[in-house]
């Protein structure tokens, strides 16, 4: 029972030092919440940004391919042939006149 007196005063020091780093375990938490929070909320502007971004350029394809007189087909055609007419070529014409070859 001699023992027991010598716990008596380290269990009264440890009371206060405990709930000391309690609290701040607490406060830490708190900090951590708060920085995740704001991470969260950056990363949901970024993603609303580009998701805008996207949309206007939905936007304008949509009134490129909708407008009057544009034929989506045709203009397609017409750059296969061109590059038709380049591969056969031997690739893209260059107007170089015949004094200026090397």
């Amino acid at each position: 029972m001699e023992n027991i007196g010598v716990f008596v005063p380290i269990i009264a020091l440890m009371i206060p030092i405990v709930a000391i780093w309690t609290k701040h375990q607490q406060k830490l938490a708190q900090m951590n919440v708060q920085t995740t929070a704001q991470a969260t909320a950056e990363k949901a502007a970024q993603y609303a940004s580009k998701v805008q971004d996207l949309e206007d350029r939905v936007r304008v394809l949509e009134r490129i391919v909708t407008d009057k007189g544009y034929d989506v087909a045709t203009q397609i055609e017409a750059l296969r042939d061109q590059r038709s007419v380049e591969e056969r070529d031997g690739g893209v014409a260059l107007d170089i006149k015949q004094g200026e070859r090397a």
